[in-house]
C-alpha cells in the first residue's frame, strides 16, 4: 500500500496490457483455458485493488481485434469467458461505484454480448467512481483510422475546415473521449512492446514491462507498479527542472 502515501503523484489513468495466461497455463501443463479463467482472477483483484487507491480510469486489454485470428475453440472460451466475468461481476462492479464502459468494434461480436456491453455500461452509466474501462476487440491502429475517416469524411462534405484539425480534434473522435489519457501503460510477461494499445492516447505514458504473468499479478504487484510511478520524473518532452 506504499503508493497510496503518494496519492498526489499516483496516475489518474492506468492502461494494463494483461499477457500470460497461456504461458501460465503451459507451465503447469495446463490447457490455456485454465490461463484465462486465472487471468479473470486477476482483474478481479486488480479492478479492487485500483478502485482502493482511488484511481480515475482503469483501461483493460481484454481482447484484441488480432486475437481473432487465434484458434475458434479459444476464442470461444475467451468468450465465454467475458459472460461469465460480465454476468457475475457486473453487480459488484456497480456497487463500488464504477462506471464502465468498453472501446472497441461492436460489430463482430454475438448480438448477446453486444447486448451485455450496453446493459453493463447503461446499469453504471450514473456512477461517479473509477472509469472502469475494457478494450475488447480493440486495435489502436484501427481506432485511428476511424477517426481520422470521420474527419476526412466531414472536410469532404464542407462541415470541416483541414486547417484546424488539432490533435486535440482527433482525440474527440477515439473511443477515450473524455477520459484521460493513461499516465502509466503496464504490459505483463516480460514482453516489451504496446501491441497495438492505445497508440494515440499513450504518447507520454510511463511504461512499465514486468516479468510476472498475467494470472499471478494481483494487488501487491499492482500497488508496486504505482509506486514505481511516483518515482518517475514526468518530462512531456520538455527538460527536467534541474537543467531548465
Amino acid at each position: 500500500m506504499a503508493a497510496q502515501q503518494h496519492k498526489e503523484t499516483l496516475p489518474r489513468h492506468v492502461a494494463i496490457i494483461m499477457d500470460g495466461n497461456g504461458r501460465w497455463a503451459r507451465k503447469r501443463h495446463l490447457p490455456r483455458q485454465a490461463g484465462h479463467v486465472a487471468g479473470v482472477n486477476a482483474v478481479r483483484e486488480v479492478v479492487r485493488a485500483a478502485i482502493d487507491a482511488g484511481l480515475e480510469a482503469l483501461t483493460l486489454y481484454a481482447f484484441s481485434s488480432e486475437n481473432w485470428k487465434r484458434p475458434a475453440i479459444e476464442v470461444g472460451a475467451l468468450m465465454g469467458l467475458f459472460r461469465l466475468y460480465f454476468r457475475n461481476d457486473i453487480h459488484e462492479i456497480a456497487e463500488l461505484g464504477a462506471r464502465v464502459r468498453i472501446i472497441g468494434n461492436r460489430t463482430r461480436v454475438d448480438p448477446d454480448i453486444r447486448k451485455m456491453i450496453e446493459e453493463s455500461e447503461h446499469q453504471t452509466a450514473g456512477n461517479t467512481g473509477m472509469n472502469l474501462i475494457f478494450a475488447f476487440d480493440y486495435g489502436g491502429q484501427e481506432e485511428i483510422v476511424a477517426a481520422v475517416r470521420e474527419l476526412a469524411r466531414a472536410a469532404k462534405e464542407g462541415r470541416l475546415d483541414p486547417e484546424t484539425i488539432t490533435p486535440e480534434l482527433v482525440s474527440s473522435r477515439l473511443f477515450t473521449n473524455g477520459l484521460p489519457e493513461p499516465d502509466l501503460v503496464i504490459r505483463t510477461s516480460g514482453e516489451r512492446r504496446l501491441s497495438n494499445f492505445l497508440l494515440w492516447q499513450s504518447a507520454y505514458a510511463e511504461l512499465l514491462f514486468v516479468d510476472t504473468l498475467w494470472p499471478d499479478f494481483g494487488r501487491a504487484e499492482f500497488m508496486d507498479a504505482l509506486e514505481q510511478f511516483t518515482q518517475r520524473e514526468r518530462r512531456f518532452g520538455a527538460l527536467p527542472e534541474a537543467v531548465a
